[in-house]
């Protein structure tokens, strides 16, 4: 067994040679992403079932753990969309103790994974599959925010897609138009600020100027936030608000609670378990991959998948306890970061202790923002989630690309993402094996002129097949080598039958037993099988499981008695009789 992956936070590897214009680069970039991820961490609780402050404690405690443990220099980590429908699903079926419960549980198997070295299995995911449950759970985050986008006295939306169709189409005739323009309004200056300030903009050079520029990097959803906020406030719109709905936001430290957890709890969270620590694990190493392809400099290393995971998985478990829900890596977040001029997990850091400032010291002026205003910040991040373009690109793909993302996609919106993973990586299993086994080709070749070693060990009276071998001969491609059988079978009498393994890559159990079956339909004809030139794995194979000494013995049966070889060991021309060539199969 392999050992484990070391516990070492790229924070220590990242503060050597800190200076002074790193922390004031961190700083920065710290307080900027806090600003971002305050609306988020808020719109992401309300929007997954549960109360504000677990957002935002979610947001300072995990974002904090994970910059100061993680194996990345920049990422930020946080409570992400992708978690909305999976969390909300939860709380519907089993409620907030059994979410907190199975957080705990996938942290704990989160950091399994990464201390037994697994986090590159998460890169095997095929992308069609993470295309097709990204745009699927962006299309049910934009469906779940149609109820607070449009004012609907919905009591509470129900978890699967087909109800919650259902109860938008009762309510259709209660629509708020004062909720709908919030929501509108946002959506449409979220769209517009980067394009309104952004390089070269006309705005942008008629107002030119050191407070102009300094207004212009305040993040787009802060400013929906506040104007639209005032703007509801001002004229006393009958709007929905966090204070109307949950009271506002507790004004201190998160309380203490060890969630309650028993055998019988944890025999029914194995699916939503594995359900939060599967796309905590792909989502989080998925945003370290792209912030490695957009962080450049001479501060910036690749991440650590291992310790990563071991970092995501010690938030989760850590989060619970003080009722937060569960996190991940944020795309949105740690691209703002980068973008922001972070070098280090400080700004990580710096980024909760932002938000810790915020929520202690500014909570109650929460009270007054308006859902509606919530929902079009997530109806941005809805867009923005997607990969739209990929719809487009199809039919540019093969048919099993096309099958895998469209079926993900629609498993995900119909059913929920743990069918949807679960039959996409089934499928591409299965398609995976079709392919391989279409690679796999056995054909006959014209028999060329026996050199020297063969002319010494070969049954001279029998006529001679030559079979090429290409490809992985496993339990996919067992089929493909009934033409050598039937061959077999329909030569006039006994044969010597060479299999040339040269470019056979790769063989399994089936693969040896199917050799097994041409050997024995050559034994029935009276002739001999050889195997040539096995590269090193399918040669040990065939040693190990014996059929390299069935080769042999098979060989020396047919060879005329005055040339049959003594007993004991094969010498080395003997041993070619059987498996033969640049790697000899061990003894």
């Amino acid at each position: 067994m392999p050992p484990l992956a070391p516990f070492r936070p790229r924070l220590l590897d990242a503060l050597r040679g800190y200076d002074r214009q790193r922390w004031t680069a961190d700083l920065g970039a710290g307080i900027t992403v806090g600003i971002v991820a305050l609306p988020l961490a808020m719109a992401f609780a309300i929007a997954s079932g549960l109360p504000p402050a677990a957002g935002l404690w979610t947001a300072i405690l995990a974002g904090f753990l994970i910059s100061a443990l993680g194996g990345t220099q920049v990422q930020i980590g946080g409570p992400a969309g992708a978690f909305i429908v999976v969390v909300y699903g939860i709380v519907e079926r089993y409620g907030v103790a059994h979410l907190l419960a199975a957080t705990v549980c996938a942290g704990a198997l989160l950091v399994l994974l990464g201390a037994l070295r697994l986090g590159t299995l998460v890169r095997f995911v095929p992308v069609s599959i993470v295309i097709g449950f990204t745009n699927g759970i962006a299309v049910l985050i934009a469906l779940s925010q149609l109820k607070d986008l449009l004012g609907l006295p919905i009591e509470r939306m129900p978890a699967h897609f087909a109800g919650q169709v259902q109860a938008l189409a009762a309510h259709a005739q209660a629509v708020n138009p004062y909720a709908l323009a919030l929501g509108l309004l946002c959506v449409a200056g979220l769209f517009a600020w980067p394009r309104l300030w952004g390089q070269g903009s006309p705005v942008l050079k008629v107002l030119e100027g050191r407070t102009v520029r300094g207004f212009v990097r305040v993040p787009a959803p802060v400013v929906a936030l506040v104007t639209l906020s005032l703007l509801a406030w001002a004229l006393q719109w009958p709007v929905e608000t966090i204070g109307s709905r949950f009271g506002g936001i507790p004004q201190g430290l998160p309380g203490f609670a060890i969630p309650a957890l028993t055998w019988e709890t944890a025999r029914e969270l194995v699916s939503p378990t594995l359900t939060i620590a599967l796309l905590g694990a792909i989502e989080s190493l998925l945003c370290a991959r792209v912030a490695d392809q957009l962080a450049q400099g001479p501060h910036h290393r690749k991440h650590d998948p291992n310790q990563e995971l071991m970092a995501q998985g010690v938030a989760n478990l850590v989060v619970p306890f003080f009722g937060g829900m569960p996190a991940t890596g944020t795309i949105a977040r740690t691209v703002t970061n980068i973008r922001a001029g972070a070098t280090s997990p400080v700004a990580g850091m710096v980024h909760a202790a932002t938000l810790a400032a915020i929520v202690l010291l500014a909570a109650p002026l929460a009270l007054h923002i308006p859902l509606a205003v919530l929902a079009g910040i997530l109806l941005f991040v809805a867009w923005n989630m997607g990969e739209w373009h990929e719809f487009v690109r199809l039919r540019q793909f093969s048919l099993h690309y096309r099958l895998l993302m469209v079926g993900t996609f629609g498993l995900t919106v119909v059913f929920d993402l743990t069918v949807a993973v679960e039959v996409g990586l089934l499928l591409a299993c299965l398609l995976f094996v079709k392919r391989m086994g279409a690679l796999f080709r056995a054909e006959r070749v014209a028999e060329a002129a026996p050199g020297a070693a063969m002319a010494a060990d070969a049954p001279a009276a029998l006529p001679r097949q030559r079979w090429a071998l290409e490809g992985a001969l496993f339990f996919g491609a067992a089929a493909k080598l009934d033409p050598v059988v039937e061959a077999v079978e329909a030569a006039p009498g006994p044969l010597e039958l060479v299999l040339d393994a040269r470019d056979l890559m790769a063989l399994d159990t089936t693969g040896v037993d199917v050799l097994a079956q041409v050997l024995r339909a050559v034994q029935q004809r009276g002739g001999c099988l050889r195997i040539e030139h096995l590269r090193e794995q399918p040669a040990s194979l065939i040693e190990r499981s014996g059929l390299g000494a069935q080769l042999r013995a098979q060989v020396r049966a047919a060879e005329p008695a005055q040339n049959a070889a003594p007993e004991g060991p094969p010498d080395a021309d003997t041993q070619a009789a059987g498996p033969t060539g640049d790697h000899a199969a061990p003894r």
